[in-house]
């Protein structure tokens, strides 16, 4: 009984190799890919970000909605961030509290945005190990009947397999790594500068508003004069 259920672990076991060994494949091919999107994006939008935060919010400070638009779009931030503030900039309009839950939606899809891309590449740092190990241990079994056998072909195959996957998870792992410690560094800065400018352009707004409330009073109070001296 004991033997029949040995062999049969052996059995499901061997058949994992080719499983894994594919597998494997596949996150190294996906590795090689985000690794490329990774170069990519550091020599062009790492590269075109040029801003600085505290002269940003100094240029918008006081200033009214149009020149608030103009000096977005004039900024060194990224597209889809200008994207992100012009839409709460053209919503001048709403009510303060739809315009603040407005700015939050904004920013928490940005950061969806980034942890989405973030969760593949730790995803792959985290299994690409693990499915190397799984190549390593499924062929020494094998290997090690062989070399009780004195069959040294069919043990050095082993564990040629057996190295093999062993560098491709590493590899994969650690590439993965790497690129997903990056990204998170530079997201997490996006995240903070959104935020930062969220603030200072519903200031902006809050300011522009009671700008206009005071001359529709002082205009509406002029006119109550003109009326009373009329009148009498």
């Amino acid at each position: 009984m004991s033997s029949v259920v040995i062999d049969t672990l052996r059995v499901v076991a061997g058949s994992l190799q080719i499983p894994t060994v594919i597998i494997l494949l596949l996150l190294i091919l996906l590795t090689i890919v985000m690794l490329g999107g990774f170069i990519v994006e550091a020599l062009t939008e790492r590269r075109a970000l040029k801003v600085s935060i505290p002269e940003l919010v100094d240029s918008l400070h006081g200033k009214s909605i149009r020149d608030v638009e103009k000096i977005i779009d004039d900024s060194g931030m990224l597209p889809r961030q200008k994207k992100a503030y012009q839409e709460v900039v053209k919503r001048t309009t709403l009510p303060d509290d739809l315009r603040e839950a407005l700015a939050r939606q904004m920013a928490a899809d940005e950061e969806y945005r980034y942890r989405r891309i973030v969760k593949v590449t730790d995803l792959v740092a985290r299994i690409a190990p693990m499915f190397g190990l799984m190549g390593t241990l499924i062929p020494l079994g094998p290997g090690l009947i062989a070399l009780g056998q004195g069959d040294t072909k069919t043990l050095s195959d082993s564990l040629m397999i057996a190295f093999d996957t062993t560098i491709a998870g590493l590899v994969s792992g650690a590439v993965s790594y790497f690129i997903s410690g990056i990204r998170k560094g530079w997201y997490e800065q996006y995240m903070s500068w959104t935020q930062t400018i969220m603030e200072t352009i519903l200031n902006v707004q809050a300011a522009e508003r009671k700008k206009i409330y005071r001359q529709l009073q002082q205009q509406k109070a002029a006119q109550d004069v003109r009326q009373e001296v009329g009148q009498q």
